[in-house]
Formats: structure tokens, sequence, C-alpha cells
């Protein structure tokens, strides 16, 4: 079925998803996940109330009763699973899908995810091949669950004193809006309220139009940063002053005068396969271990678990904490970052300073190629580079990453579509150039 992915399920709402298949999701989820009560949540989009109710239904005729928590961020749901003790839960969101979308994102116990490779598999299969059997004698019941002030305390133990700072904030219409008041008090928002239209701008806050209103209102009001939320506020990236867009992986590195300099956490800190080498370079400071992993928060939550690791991120603005349950968080996160700030602000100094100080690289950003022979354009690439010089590192779990003295690139297959993402960087502008345009030559060679 087309709406299951690697690391959850997610499509267009009257196409790849209707109530009927999210029904038989709940009524076939506990063969997977089995347990007496499952904790749900969902965000505002407009086809979230009738999602809810076909999926409790199937659940409820299974005999399992739901505790709803209502209107919810996809992190505040991961909290909650793990803290009062779930074995299971889901969270009815397409997190920053176009409006007419919708999914579930699915955690066991301790908020572990639910991927395609540890669940998704065996329950797509079940909701396309077998017949719901008549409801359980008993049905389930469905009842309401406030977790709300217990995670705001918990939250609020990030919030530093911002009061030196002018803060420009973009909800995107999505999830963060629900509080984001209560936590990030001194600021200037936008499209902070609930609307499942998105009648701004799509909720990702990767792509270039979605940033163009917070980049506008940093400069207009002379900000200090600005901090862009995805839909349903899992992901979080930051603009500084100049307007310009911080790559989230760098954001990483910026954490560890937290979690590392000021906290003295002990333990690995996880990034993705396309981060850059500047994160490890900038935490040498502190001795400490950054370790490379795949993406998507199906595998990185739980490396982060297996290594208890302090804390981790990903390109794509995931910030995972051991202090969250090795779940992402984008509040946890803008919390933290805006706290660093506060300080360095105080010390006169920018963000914009901060960035360049922690890398010294050129980026090529992620270049899609749409191709269908992905795997022998990634061979191509992999041969071409290695016949010229050995890599200093080569890791081949997701895609390959080539490492030399001065550069490095990532080339991956996207689990979905036709697509390679290519990724490079260098310690100059020329090698960068060099190595975007050899790559461009031989993936354009096999089209």
């Amino acid at each position: 079925m087309k709406a299951f992915k690697a690391y959850d399920i997610r499509g267009e709402w009257g196409a790849d998803l209707n109530a009927d298949i999210a029904y038989r999701i709940g009524y076939f989820l506990p063969d997977i996940l089995d347990t007496d009560t499952y904790l749900v949540g969902r965000d505002m989009r407009l086809s979230s109330d009738t999602f809810f109710e076909a999926l409790t239904k199937g659940l409820t005729d299974r005999g399992k009763n739901v505790d709803d928590i209502g209107l919810a961020t996809t992190p505040l749901v991961y909290w909650s699973t793990a803290k009062y003790g779930y074995g299971a839960s889901i969270q009815i969101t397409a997190s920053h899908n176009p409006k007419h979308h919708n999914g579930l994102k699915i955690s066991a116990a301790n908020a572990l995810p639910v991927g395609y490779d540890t669940g998704l598999n065996r329950l797509e299969a079940l909701v396309e091949s077998d017949n719901p059997t008549p409801p359980c004698a008993t049905k389930g019941q469905i009842r309401g669950k406030q977790v709300l002030p217990d995670y705001l305390a918990f939250q609020r133990q990030f919030v530093g004193d911002l009061s030196n700072l002018n803060i420009a904030v973009d909800c995107s219409n999505g999830m963060a809006s629900l509080f984001v008041h209560k936590l990030i008090k001194e600021g200037i928002f936008i499209n902070d309220t609930l609307d499942g239209n998105f009648p701004n701008h799509e909720p990702n806050p990767l792509e270039a139009g979605a940033q163009e209103q917070i980049k506008a209102l940093v400069l207009k009001e002379k900000c200090d940063v600005g901090v862009l939320f995805d839909g349903d506020a899992d992901r979080v990236t930051f603009i500084d002053e100049k307007g310009r867009f911080v790559s989230p992986d760098l954001i990483i590195a910026f954490l560890g005068d937290y979690f590392i300099g000021e906290q003295k956490q002990k333990g690995i800190i996880l990034q993705d396969i396309r981060s850059s080498r500047a994160i490890q370079e900038y935490l040498d400071r502190y001795q400490a271990k950054v370790e490379t992993w795949r993406v998507g928060r199906a595998y990185a939550a739980l490396k982060l678990r297996e290594l208890d690791g302090c804390y981790g991120g990903e390109l794509a603005g995931h910030y995972y904490f051991r202090d969250f349950y090795y779940s992402d968080s984008a509040l946890l996160a803008a919390s933290i970052v805006l706290r660093l700030l506060a300080e360095r602000k105080a010390k006169g100094q920018t963000m914009s300073q901060i960035i360049d100080e922690i890398t010294p690289y050129s980026n090529s950003g992620e270049i899609n190629f749409k191709i269908e022979r992905k795997q022998e354009a990634m061979d191509a690439v992999r041969d071409h580079f290695t016949s010229l010089e050995k890599p200093e590192r080569f890791l081949d779990f997701d895609g390959y990453r080539l490492d030399y003295p001065d550069w490095w690139l990532n080339i991956r297959p996207s689990n979905t579509e036709p697509y390679l993402r290519f990724l490079c960087e260098a310690k100059s502008e020329a090698k960068l150039n060099e190595i975007v345009a050899t790559v461009t030559r031989i993936v354009q060679s096999l089209l």
C-alpha cells in the first residue's frame, strides 16, 4: 500500500488513506502491538477527526481502550507514551506534508518508533489482505487523558532567560501553536493559530518558500534569530540575524555547548550520514565522540537509545535527547538554542558569528536527481572517486558516504521516490563546485 513508508504511515487522504483503511489499521494494530490501552493524539488537519473516529473504532472493536489526549504535537505523544508507561501510542499527523495528506506515527513502549522493518510491514499485510472479524463482545472505551500540565512543567526546565533577545517565531499554522507562547514568551509570532489549510505556506521548514516569511520578518524587525517549526512540531530550523537559513546539522554542534559544556553530560552524540564534518571538529573541544547513523527517526531514536547517547540530530531538523526518552522534540531544541544564544549575545556574539565559528566548510545542500537506476548511479559515483584516491572513511549503510581530507560526499536513494539525494561539503568553493559537477555528469550519463 502506498501510504506505508519506511518511518511511518503517510499519504493523501481520500486516495492513499480513508476511513475504511483507518478502521482496519486500528483493528489489526493489536496483532502487531498488543496492549490493553493505546494513547492517541492528533494534529489539526482537516481529516484528523475523521481519522481518529475510524481508527479508534477499530481499536475498541478489538476490545482495546483508547486514552485520547486530543490535539497534540508529535513529541507530546512520544513523551507521554514513555512518561505514563503506555504499551503503544499513535499520533495522527502527516507532519510536513501538504494539507490534503494525513498519516500515523506509531510508537511502542518507551516511545520506541515502529517503522516498516519493525512492524509496519506486517500491519500493511494484514490491512491489505484480511477482513476484520466481528467486534469483540466487550468493546473498549475511549477516555480523555490530561497530560499538558506535566508536559509544560517538564519543558520549562530547559527555557532560560530570553529577555535580551528579539525572536521571530513561525509556527507554520501547525501544532507548535498549541503551546509555544507558554514556553517562548518573548517574541514576534506569525502563523501561530491552528489551521489545517496551511494558508500561509507549506509546513515544511526545509522548503525555500516556507522560509520566506520568517526571513523577511527577521530582517524587518532586526531580530536576533528566527525559529521555524514544521506541521507537527517535531522539527525546527533557524534563521540567523542576517536572514540566512542555518543548516540544521550545525545546530547539533551548538547544542553541545549546553549538554556537554554546561551540563557536563556524558555520552555519544548522534548525527545522520549527511551531517557536516564540522560537528565532530567543533565538539572536539569537549572530547566528545560523534557517531554517524542512518537517516530517519525509526533508526535514530533506536540507535541513540542503544548507545545511551546524550543527544543527536539530523539534517532535516530533528533533534533527539536522552532527557526526552531518546525521542525528538522541536520545542526542547528551540528552548536550548535560544537559551544559548541569549548567553552568547550577552557576550557580544550574534547567531551568524556562532554558526561561522562552527563551520569552515562550503556545503552544496541536498541535491535531488530523478533517476530509476539509483543503485547503478550510486555505484558509479563511488567507483569514480575511490579509483582516484582511497577515502579516509567509507560508509555504506544509508547510501554511500566517502570522506577525504578536505571534502566528503553522501549519495543515497530515496525510500519512496525515484530520486537519488546527493550532498557534499568542501573546504573551498572551487572544490565543492568540482565535486558537484563531477557527480552531476556521472548521474546524468545514466538517465
